[in-house]
């Protein structure tokens, strides 16, 4: 699966705390959604504000996108949700692979 990410700002979606942002899988296009939880917990936001939350995912975009991509492909071309938790998940298997090294 080929995923890209066009340059445009996500949108952010006051209802449930987060940003969309866009992608393509294999050129279709598709909604993937970061929390405000975790953008606030592993990429900086000093808030929920949505100010906070847009410069922390610009800060970040490559390691979310990349985060996204890594979703897509395990899910195929479906929608997802970044949360908190997932980004947790991901880093203590990132310390537990450093440390067996």
């Amino acid at each position: 699966m080929i995923v890209t990410f066009p340059s445009q700002p996500p949108v952010y979606q006051g209802d449930v705390p987060s940003l969309t942002f866009a992608a393509f899988a294999d050129g279709e296009p598709i909604e993937c959604t970061i929390s405000a939880e975790a953008l606030e917990d592993h990429f900086g936001a000093a808030s929920w504000r949505e100010e906070d939350l847009q410069q922390a995912f610009e800060s970040h975009r490559s390691s979310i996108e990349g985060a996204a991509e890594h979703v897509l492909s395990r899910v195929g071309g479906t929608s997802v949700m970044l949360r908190s938790g997932f980004f947790r998940f991901r880093e203590a298997r990132a310390q537990t692979a450093s440390s067996r090294a």
